[in-house]
């Protein structure tokens, strides 16, 4: 999709969005992301500050100066298409913090979706060509030299990526000796994001992927991923797979209900009558039988 395109449709996303996107506060280095002219000669400065960290030059540029890594058989290989969804999210305390001790360095901010600022140190790498998007490619093969950046981000991402164990490498690889990553990835949380959702990950999962070549400061659970935001999610989404009588029930019932023996529930219409595509993006386990075939 066109960058131009996207630039209306971002307009209209934040003329309508009941999402709060957090914007860092403005200073010379901070452009609004409606600021498409402005952002263009920004990026021109910063594409020009990356070029010595480019591990090679097979990229073009589109419209607006964005260097494009994501050929064909990229985007083939990692099952990269076209979309008409938005992400957007704002940078929590722990990510502006960074921001503003690396203001001289360079942030990558790996699968960075729409940002509502435009940030002279952040470089903001993605698979959709958004405005505020400096640089087009996937997080399996990072184009950049090994210890490039001062700090990283991967926030809400993992989880969308075909083989995150070879992204957590690439992203450990472009990292400066003593550089920061800041990674968050979901736990309880439904189906959902683009270009798929693959892994949801443990506290130990996400150490695992890290802690062979990283030295783990701490971990924690940030405010927006407490267990209540999961909690509302599963109802919210359970009840949208529900009509009439049966929704209006199901929105009615005392939470003690649902303690039951989930065996005993199974006849009952709001578990019997939710549609396969919810149980897939509610499911407790999802299960799969293959064969292997002979190829000779």
């Amino acid at each position: 999709m066109k960058t131009s395109h996207w630039l209306s449709k971002i307009k209209d996303f934040f003329s309508r969005s009941c999402h709060e996107i957090v914007s860092l506060p403005k200073s010379e280095s901070s452009v609004s992301v409606l600021d498409s002219g402005t952002i263009f000669e920004a990026r021109k400065k910063k594409i020009n500050r990356l070029i010595s960290i480019l591990e090679n030059d097979c990229f073009d540029r589109n419209e607006y100066g964005m260097l494009n890594f994501l050929s064909a058989e990229k985007r083939e290989k990692f099952s990269v298409f076209e979309t008409e969804n938005i992400s957007a999210h704002g940078y929590d305390s722990h990510a502006r913090k960074i921001i503003e001790d690396f203001k001289d360095g360079l942030i990558l901010d790996c699968g960075c979706g729409l940002r509502s600022n435009y940030l002279e140190n952040v470089v903001n790498y993605e698979i959709v060509p958004y405005i505020t998007t400096d640089i087009l490619g996937v997080a399996e093969e990072l184009p950049f030299k090994n210890n490039s950046f001062d700090a990283i981000f991967s926030l809400n991402v993992l989880e969308h990526v075909k083989d995150p164990f070879q992204s957590a490498k690439e992203i450990t690889r472009v990292l400066k000796r003593g550089g920061i990553l800041y990674c968050v990835v979901p736990f309880l949380q439904p189906v959902h994001g683009y270009p798929s959702h693959y892994y949801n990950m443990t506290a130990a999962g996400l150490k695992n992927l890290f802690e062979e070549k990283l030295k783990i400061k701490k971990q924690f659970v940030y405010k927006s991923g407490l267990p209540i935001h999961g909690l509302r999610w599963f109802l919210e989404s359970w009840a949208e797979g529900l009509d009439g009588k049966t929704k209006e029930s199901f929105l009615n019932m005392p939470v003690k209900e649902f303690l039951k023996d989930p065996y005993s529930q199974l006849n009952y219409d709001y578990v019997s009558k939710l549609s396969d595509k919810k149980n897939f993006e509610l499911a407790c386990t999802t299960s799969l039988i293959a064969v292997k075939e002979d190829k000779t």
